[in-house]
């Protein structure tokens, strides 16, 4: 079965305090979209990898790419308005059938086998949501006051959120909704259900300067 992976990286520095856009910060040398791209070849080996950029990010990613001699197979797609647009444009870049994933260009850290189990699983489910449950303590914050939230049974979400692609495409032609916040949702609102699988602790999505730190941190780990 093809296998396909569109990684959207869509950020800017804002919440990095940093004019480069998050997905061009350095991991150790090494911009943090780089590391994010060879997690999935190190997985699968001819996974048809599609990169969606805003398109005022394009060329800095092509020189990117030339200065780090990084060469591994990929398309690079602009993406949208949205992150439900842009979305679609990487769907829309895949051809073929098989299974696609879709990730964060920021959560470099999610190993090979985390991908394998996330895609396998969608091929035989149909899809797979990693999640994660919840271990800090909740609470909803009114301006009357706040109140203790149950966490029981809440889950954090994380990506590869995967599918079968002739059915998310289907999906993801139904008119947007502000309600989808991920792949999931989209997927739902189509009247399908989705299929969980459990989530990887390591897999952190980069949005803060303190997340570089602890990505460095295991990065250094893993590498010895």
């Amino acid at each position: 079965m093809d296998r396909h992976v569109v990684i959207v990286a869509g950020g800017k520095g804002s919440r990095m305090r940093s004019e480069l856009p998050k997905q061009f910060l350095l991991l150790l040398e090494v911009p943090i979209l780089m590391h994010t791209v060879e997690r999935f070849v190190h997985a699968f080996e001819d996974i048809n990898i599609i990169v969606v950029l805003p398109s005022d990010q394009v060329k800095a990613w092509e020189n990117l790419c030339l200065q780090m001699d990084f060469d591994i197979p990929h398309k690079v797609v602009a993406g949208g308005e949205t992150r439900y647009a842009s979305v679609t444009n990487g769907l829309n870049s895949c051809e073929g059938s098989g299974v696609v994933a879709i990730h964060d260009g920021v959560r470099p850290l999610l190993s090979p086998g985390f991908i394998q189990k996330c895609m396998n699983h969608a091929e035989k489910n149909g899809s797979a949501i990693p999640v994660l449950p919840i271990k800090q303590s909740l609470r909803m914050v009114e301006e009357s006051g706040s109140s203790a939230i149950d966490r029981k049974g809440i889950h954090t979400v994380q990506t590869p959120q995967c599918f079968h692609l002739d059915e998310l495409k289907s999906c993801y032609a139904q008119d947007y909704n502000p309600t989808f916040t991920d792949d999931a949702t989209v997927y739902e609102a189509a009247g399908k259900s989705v299929s969980l699988v459990e989530g990887e602790e390591s897999n952190l999505k980069i949005t803060t300067p303190i997340d570089i730190k602890i990505a460095q941190t295991i990065l250094k780990k893993s590498k010895r």
